[in-house]
């Protein structure tokens, strides 16, 4: 589904991600970790195309896109929740939606019923704006955006940030469904372990742009979260 083969990247100068491989396998739940500045944001901004490859490989959907613009990933089945979330504050909620609508992946023009199944709270406030909203249901806006593009897979990058335990809750439920029901693949860059624990089958560890550490979530050892996750 996603192969990163000796992938390097540099940024103003410096170099970020170091020979990075990574697999991840169609269908499954993921979660990429480390502690801050270790290059998890860098590494998902070269999966969707919003930063350049310097070297390597990148293969998504059985597609080469190392050269490929980020237009290109919503088209082969991608979708993308950024950290930060990045709706549109000024639009309404359903005009945020609806932006998703103009890919070329999606025909239907309607926004799909089964969004606001997933996300009750938006089709109550479709024409409140999006900088209206709180945050938690600015992040519901968020992965709602992404998912009206029908995606095959989701990447999300820190989605719990300063959301309050109710809706982290609601995403983790969510996410799950879109798994197991869909066949969806998640993709999720998360620093809080109870909920990677929770959402993620299988773990890669990040240390100074490289993986470190990969397997099933259950081979996560308190060893492995001391040296390489606690602050």
């Amino acid at each position: 589904m996603i192969k990163l083969s000796n992938v390097n990247q540099k940024y103003g100068g410096t170099q970020i991600l170091w020979d990075l491989n990574m697999e991840i396998k169609k269908g499954s739940r993921t979660c990429i970790m480390g502690r801050n500045g270790v290059g998890k944001t860098t590494l998902l901004k070269c999966i969707m195309g919003l930063l350049p490859i310097s070297d390597g490989e990148l293969i998504i959907n059985d597609q080469n896109v190392v050269k490929s613009s980020v237009e290109t990933r919503p088209q082969i089945g991608v979708g993308y929740v950024p950290q930060g979330r990045d709706i549109f504050p000024q639009l309404t909620v359903e005009e945020n939606l609806k932006i998703s609508l103009n890919c070329k992946r999606q025909t239907s023009k309607t926004i799909p019923e089964h969004v606001y199944e997933l996300f009750p709270v938006l089709k109550e406030m479709l024409h409140r704006r999006g900088g209206d909203l709180s945050g938690g249901q600015q992040q519901q806006l968020a992965i709602a955006r992404a998912l009206v593009l029908n995606p095959d897979i989701l990447i999300l990058d820190e989605p719990n940030e300063g959301i309050q335990p109710n809706i982290v809750q609601l995403i983790r439920d969510v996410l799950l469904k879109l798994n197991k029901e869909q066949g969806m693949t998640i993709v999720l860059v998360e620093q809080k372990l109870p909920f990677a624990r929770a959402v993620g089958e299988t773990f890669h560890l990040m240390q100074k742009g490289e993986v470190i550490s990969s397997g099933p979530m259950a081979e996560l050892t308190d060893e492995l979260v001391a040296k390489y996750l606690a602050v």
